[in-house]
């Protein structure tokens, strides 16, 4: 009789065990702790979210990894994994669960890295001005306030976009400042795969700030490929029409959504982070260009404002 009991009491408390460890597992599962219980969702295609292929296909070249040299981090940023009580509920309200890992729109990630940030603006945000846009050759749809690659206009004094097609490369030399950093990982290593751990360098340096050539006429892409490729670091791209511009997918084997839904690559040059692509951004001798990593859709960065790009 006892050993009866034992069986019908088992009987019942497996399955209850098995759905306790199955709720804790959906729950707990996925690549971002940060974004546990939503999601980004619908939209058009915006860096840094995956674009779709063109059939221009995709090139790629592959290598070792890059050089180390010790540098600041940049300051943490808010997000649901290290959020006091009472906030998580209005992190996860930034993105509306509706497709994980679809795209947002330009305006919908404007919105959740705004939300992500406490609403506030980055500092020594400008706003892009439509007039001066205009006076520097930028052709403005007056039904949409933006070109006709969805650029918006972009702030008095900063250079407008050059269309690859458009750009004359002379053999006139000059000197601009390349780096490659991925600091922002080092603060979200339980984000990122464990297999692609060795790729991160101890510093968050992928390639450290060297002064580098190009040709009058060369874009921020032209630069960043011929150096990749010079250091033999691995760095994989796409061409998206929609943009008439190049985007760039992966740098020494980090990829866009390695560490989170919201991370991927973005650049700044003088300290500004264009709204549109790297390879529409014409150098001019001392140029300070910066490829950087982010994990929030540029916050963590301070570039959240040019996530539309």
């Amino acid at each position: 009789m006892k050993n009866m009991r034992k069986n019908y009491k088992w009987k019942i408390l497996a399955p209850i065990l098995l759905l306790a460890v199955l709720g804790f597992s959906f729950w707990y599962g996925g690549n971002a702790p940060g974004l546990r219980g939503w999601s980004v969702s619908k939209g058009t295609v915006s860096a840094p979210a995956k674009a779709e292929p063109s059939a221009a296909g995709r090139e790629e070249t592959k290598s070792g990894a890059g050089a180390s040299e010790s540098s600041a981090s940049a300051a943490p940023v808010p997000d649901i994994n290290t959020a006091k009580p009472g906030e998580e509920s209005a992190l996860k309200a930034a993105a509306p669960d509706s497709g994980k890992g679809r795209p947002l729109t330009a305006d919908g990630k404007l919105e959740t890295a705004r939300a992500l940030s406490g609403g506030e603006s980055s500092e020594g945000v400008e706003k892009g001005s439509e007039e001066y846009s205009k006076s520097q050759g930028m052709e403005i749809n007056p039904s949409t306030g933006k070109d006709k690659y969805f650029t918006d206009p972009v702030p008095s004094g900063k250079p407008v976009p050059v269309e690859p097609q458009n750009a004359v490369i002379t053999d006139e030399v000059h000197t601009c400042t390349l780096s490659v950093r991925c600091d922002t990982i080092l603060r979200n290593m339980s984000w990122l795969d464990k297999n692609k751990w060795e790729l991160v360098p101890r510093d968050g340096v992928i390639f450290a700030a060297k002064t580098v050539t190009f040709y009058k006429g060369e874009s921020v892409f032209n630069v960043l490929q011929r150096e990749m490729k010079k250091a033999k670091i691995h760095m994989e791209f796409r061409n998206t029409p929609m943009y008439n511009s190049v985007y760039i997918e992966g740098i020494n084997n980090l990829y866009e959504f390695d560490c989170g839904e919201l991370s991927g690559w973005m650049y700044r040059v003088n300290g500004w982070f264009p709204n549109y692509g790297c390879s529409r951004y014409q150098l001019k001798e001392g140029d300070v260009v910066e490829w950087v990593y982010t994990c929030n859709l540029g916050i963590d960065v301070g570039g959240y404002y040019a996530v539309g790009s």
